[in-house]
């Protein structure tokens, strides 16, 4: 493919100027991939004289090429109660979740939503995702199938919890620690599959059970772990009432060894800084979720705080308290959360943590996250003319670090000319 190829081979730090060696940008690029894998990527010119005679060539010289959206906390059993009417976030769950959760028990439900769900990634240019599943093992089994058949790089699990949710989506306390095993044996590591052990948030879950799941991650090093932490003060306070041994809410999990360098935790809104480094100091990463924090009124997360000292974030929707898919809507969010604190966010810094930076906080960055030799061929190509309004603003954009800011702003789904993972086409505009 030839087109104005940008990828991140650094953190570009978070001052208005990246830091040097961290962007790659070919403004006249080639990228050349063969059987899913990455072969090379350079300036045309450069690369043009060792493709091979036959090879075709696919022109998108007005398009800006990017590696994949990556997005590292979402629900896909809550894609069809997005925008309901805002609740904090308790009564949210029970009034709206915890009912729309029960639908998954059934496979062909649960099937028709992981191809809805995915279709839906695929169009906003997002090529990896952690999901949650629903409690039903029948959940799981239908999303992994579904990313399998489209050769996807995606991270899931099971939802475990055995208490303080309706019967119909609670576990037997032992009992969901054998689905889950029963499907890492089936999925985990199985093509561009991984798997996320999956406590929905410490109140529904019993020490039992949390004991349990920890035994999981000491049993393979190589599982993920996806939670909540501190997103609601009203949350913290229950915590608190059902965990009186533990002298914060992250303890509750440092207790059962959940806290590891493969952990991401949504949110952690409302932590202070011993914790924040107690997660750096063990490699975990906190999932920032922008629109879902404005749309719960959860509050508004402490960028700086957590970069200063060196704790691992990552992007997310979170849909479905989450308004957009969007990794531009995120972005766009997360840059509106950082003004209200005084922290903005620079478009370097967004789209790096949108692509190389949720990687490599979720230890994926051997495969997925930058345009370069050896890694998957996952990447999205933007029109940075999509809509009117954007193009009269990117033609009054005087340099990248403009283009990708009005990107970050204006950009929507429409921007999203083509989404490729594995090298397979996976999506394009229909107009």
């Amino acid at each position: 493919m030839r087109a104005s190829l940008l990828s991140f081979d650094a953190d570009p730090g978070d001052d208005d100027k990246p830091r040097e060696g961290s962007v790659v940008h070919h403004a006249d690029g080639a990228l050349w991939w063969q059987n899913g894998k990455i072969i090379a990527v350079d300036d045309y010119s450069r690369l043009a004289p060792r493709l091979p005679d036959n090879i075709s060539i696919i022109d998108q010289r007005d398009k800006l090429v990017m590696p994949g959206f990556i997005d590292s906390h979402v629900h896909y059993v809550q894609l069809d109660i997005m925008a309901s009417y805002g609740r904090q976030l308790l009564d949210w769950l029970n009034e709206y979740t915890f009912p729309e959760e029960c639908r998954f028990a059934d496979y062909e439900h649960a099937s028709l939503m992981a191809d809805i769900f995915l279709d839906e990634l695929m169009r906003v240019g997002t090529t990896t995702a952690q999901v949650f599943c629903s409690s039903h093992p029948t959940s799981v089994d239908a999303f992994f199938g579904a990313a399998q058949r489209r050769d996807l790089c995606m991270l899931a699990g099971k939802v475990l919890m055995d208490r303080h949710a309706p019967d119909a989506l609670t576990d037997d306390t032992l009992g969901g620690i054998r689905d889950s095993e029963r499907l890492i044996g089936d999925w985990h590591r199985n093509g561009r599959l991984g798997y996320s052990v999956t406590p929905r948030f410490a109140p529904t879950s019993t020490r039992t059970q949390l004991d349990a799941a920890g035994g999981l991650l000491r049993n393979d090093s190589s599982l993920w772990l996806q939670t909540h932490l501190s997103e609601n003060l009203g949350e913290l306070d229950w915590v608190a009432e059902l965990f009186p041994d533990s002298h914060d809410y992250l303890d509750v999990y440092e207790r059962s060894g959940l806290v590891g360098p493969r952990s991401t935790f949504a949110h952690g809104i409302h932590l202070n800084d011993g914790m924040r480094s107690r997660l750096a100091e063990r490699g975990a990463n906190i999932a920032f979720c922008p629109s879902s924090n404005l749309f719960l009124g959860s509050g508004l997360f402490d960028r700086q705080s957590a970069r200063a000292l060196d704790l691992n974030l990552t992007l997310a929707s979170d849909i479905g308290a989450g308004t957009d898919l969007s990794g531009l809507a995120t972005l766009k969010a997360a840059y509106q959360v950082g003004q209200l604190r005084g922290q903005p966010l620079t478009a370097w810094a967004g789209f790096h943590a949108l692509t190389r930076g949720n990687a490599v906080s979720l230890s994926l960055d051997d495969r997925i996250g930058r345009l370069a030799p050896g890694m998957d061929a996952d990447f999205v190509v933007i029109d940075r003319h999509a809509s009117s309004l954007l193009s009269r603003r990117m033609n009054r954009a005087d340099t990248l670090t403009e283009e990708l800011f009005t990107l970050m702003m204006l950009g929507d789904d429409r921007a999203i000319y083509e989404t490729w993972a594995g090298g397979r086409l996976q999506h394009r505009r229909q107009h």
